[in-house]
């Protein structure tokens, strides 16, 4: 039944988990590696979705896909959570937290440059703004509001961080014809790639350290991040009557992470972060406009 008021309500928590995640990411990666803190996560959350499907009575569902199905569930589960987590992670671990997140909200335009050539739709001049804003917000923020010098705090880390949107773009691009129940597809693909990330985890660096703070970080990205986020925003947009006024939430959500990396994880938020930031925002509001 559509009900605004509660869209809302499911939205706003929904920007409230996602606000979070930045420094939970950042705190964790101080005692876990990128691949330890992939596994743990992804764990997490098959246990969350789990819970929330048996809530609705989604096991029938999961249970009856085929062997087709969960070859599908393998291909999907491999970019996300395995693929995307990895190198998201890793760039987190390279960068400042204040510059990894905002660099991964140019994942919309990434969809939109990637849709041209794998779904043949073609790019308005609106579009085409929205790149040039968006990604010129990039530059700022990687080098420091230092664009004539054009010198990157970390090459590697910008590299990862603007590869995973690619990689979380292509999931949603092959994952748009998935048909299923989406929390137990979603449940399906964590199953399916946990066995790599444990896999990539004991051939990289091993098995996490008895590390309490590690093992708490990565239950909350698992619980929070890669579960509960997504059950609650699925549900705010099946309640919404106007899906674009819940959708536009998303843009609370990297202002209030900013708040939270300088006070939870002690960064001075630079001021060539928060213009760029904006740059980025504001290429992402030229793309949604309508024409």
């Amino acid at each position: 039944m559509q009900d605004q008021k509660r869209a809302t309500r499911y939205g706003l928590a929904t920007v409230a988990m996602w606000s979070t995640v930045a420094s939970a990411f950042k705190l964790s990666l101080a005692h876990l590696a990128p691949l330890q803190l992939l596994f743990l996560a992804s764990l997490a959350s098959c246990l969350t979705l789990a819970v929330a499907l048996a809530a609705t009575g989604g096991w029938s569902r999961l249970a009856a896909f085929t062997p087709a199905q969960w070859r599908r569930s393998a291909f999907l589960g491999a970019l996300n959570p395995f693929c995307y987590y990895a190198i998201l992670f890793a760039a987190y671990d390279l960068l400042p937290a204040q510059e990894a997140q905002p660099l991964n909200y140019t994942w919309a335009v990434t969809l939109s440059l990637l849709a041209v050539p794998m779904l043949g739709q073609k790019l308005r001049r609106r579009d085409l703004l929205a790149i040039l804003v968006s990604y010129s917000g990039v530059v700022v923020i990687s080098t420091h509001g230092d664009i004539l010098g054009m010198r990157f705090a970390s090459p590697l880390g910008v590299g990862l961080a603007l590869a995973s949107t690619i990689i979380w773009a292509l999931y949603w691009i092959w994952g748009a014809k998935d048909d299923r129940d989406p929390v137990a597809g979603l449940l399906a693909n964590f199953l399916c790639a946990l066995p790599l990330c444990g896999l990539a985890m004991v051939l990289g660096p091993g098995l996490p350290p008895a590390d309490w703070q590690g093992y708490a970080g990565a239950a909350y990205v698992g619980v929070f991040e890669m579960g509960l986020a997504f059950v609650t925003w699925l549900t705010a947009l099946k309640c919404a009557e106007n899906a674009a006024k819940v959708a536009n939430l998303i843009f609370l959500s990297p202002f209030l992470s900013l708040l939270l990396i300088h006070f939870f994880v002690g960064e001075a938020i630079l001021p060539s972060t928060v213009v760029g930031l904006g740059l980025i925002l504001a290429g992402l509001g030229v793309q949604r406009g309508r024409g």
